[in-house]
């Protein structure tokens, strides 16, 4: 999906695209008793990835979300709606060469033809806050450039406070009956951050650094002098889809899932950042078992008591530690006792599986499970007496580990000892004796 379309940018004109997608769904609903149901589903699956794509922002990213998140979408569709909506991971609808170039110029300072000695009009990527082109420097380096959608910052805005739209992103993550206002605080935070690349820039470089010397990672360097607020330039970095990935053989798959478990985690407990937009679009996969990492936009700082209590649940799953596993994730939840508690330290637990019965194998069922599992905790939240809390501050996006991570992992179908590779970077860092 390449045409070039205008972002709608206003409240209402958004709001009822969204309503005009609810109306789709309904009629495709009724008319699957009268007609081949998988002829229905697909039908819809494709208008909704039209209007979703073309309104990018918030709206695309939840249609990303649907597109490989198992247990997203209702089992019947899943297979139509996953098809329909792969297309908004790579290659959501252009914006129009003429206000592309105008952004670059305005950002950067000067006239394309100046910044650049090579540019392509057609952008080989486009997603739900900009699309990239190919381009060449001066000294012949190929590279990314990584420019913001026109209007998108007035439609990211549109979205924000658009409830419907934010609880749909919300619901991806966490229980919707949570404390809205804050949520929706958090949520709004780390979206608008994404409209910001002069500060994914320096996450990137972050990144990097935490990373530097591992051969199986590699993050593109960001070309400072070509970079601004809507505008990022980094080295041009090709390689596979996560869909042609999972077609390489066993060891090669095994080296993947290494390595991807090996940047969230060391991200995460090393470098105490959260990357925490894992879509398979942000990785190109090496024959060689080698990952490329993109797309810093959504970063969530883990410090404090967050850092301490999530270093402690990591190692103490390590050591199969179940006790002390679970006095570090009710510190890091704020539960204080009752079932819901019960309900989610266990459910915490089994979303740490991979460490404790490590060597595993994370598959699509798996995955789908935990996202059902929320179900029986979102349960308690009404129930009187059964301890619920609120979660805590800076947790909301950290639930796209279980969600989003792991559905990447389950594509590539392997076995991995995700406990040895933890406990290989924690040792060397000082964190694990």
């Amino acid at each position: 999906m390449t045409t070039e379309k205008k972002v709608p940018e206003g409240r209402l004109n958004r709001l009822v695209r969204l309503a005009g997608l609810g109306a789709r769904a309904g009629a495709a609903h009724l008319l699957s008793r009268r007609v081949d149901a998988a002829d229905a589903a697909a039908t819809t699956a494709a208008q909704v990835a039209e209007v979703l794509g073309t309104m990018r922002g918030l709206a695309a990213k939840v249609g990303q979300m649907a597109s490989y998140v198992d247990g997203f979408v209702p089992e019947p569709q899943r297979e139509a709606y996953e098809s329909a909506l792969r297309s908004l991971r790579a290659a959501a609808p252009a914006s129009s060469p003429a206000a592309v170039r105008a952004i670059v110029e305005e950002d950067l300072g000067a006239p394309l033809g100046a910044l650049f000695a090579a540019w392509d009009d057609a952008p080989f990527a486009s997603a739900s806050i900009g699309q990239v082109h190919r381009a060449a420097l001066a000294d012949g380096r190929e590279v990314a450039v990584k420019v913001q959608h026109p209007g998108i910052d007035r439609a990211l805005a549109s979205d924000l406070e658009n409830a419907g739209v934010i609880q749909a992103v919300v619901g991806a993550v966490a229980p919707r009956e949570l404390d809205s206002k804050r949520v929706l605080e958090e949520v709004r935070a780390r979206f608008l951050e994404e409209l910001d690349y002069a500060l994914e820039a320096e996450r990137q470089r972050y990144f990097a650094g935490v990373h530097r010397g591992d051969p199986a990672i590699h993050i593109p360097e960001v070309i400072a002098s070509r970079s601004a607020r809507r505008v990022l330039t980094t080295e041009l970095a090709r390689g596979a889809t996560l869909e042609e990935a999972a077609t390489r053989d066993e060891r090669t798959r095994r080296a993947y899932a290494e390595a991807l478990w090996r940047f969230v985690f060391k991200g995460n407990l090393v470098g105490g950042m959260f990357n925490a937009d894992p879509h398979p679009g942000n990785y190109l996969f090496h024959p060689d078992g080698r990952v490329t990492f993109l797309d810093f936009g959504c970063v969530e700082p883990l410090d404090g008591a967050r850092l301490e209590h999530g270093r402690g649940m990591h190692l103490a799953a390590l050591r199969k530690d179940e006790a002390a596993f679970a006095r570090h994730a009710a510190r890091i939840l704020g539960t204080r006792g009752g079932r819901f508690e019960e309900l989610s330290l266990a459910y915490t637990c089994r979303c740490f599986e991979p460490l404790f019965s490590a060597p595993f194998h994370v598959t699509r069922a798996y995955v789908r499970g935990l996202v059902e599992g929320v179900m029986a905790i979102k349960e308690q939240i009404l129930v009187k007496d059964s301890g619920f809390v609120q979660l805590p501050p800076g947790m909301v996006f950290l639930n796209r580990l279980q969600f989003g991570f792991y559905s990447v992992l389950a594509r590539l179908d392997v076995e991995a000892d995700y406990a040895a590779v933890e406990g290989a970077f924690l040792r060397e860092a000082g964190l694990l004796g």
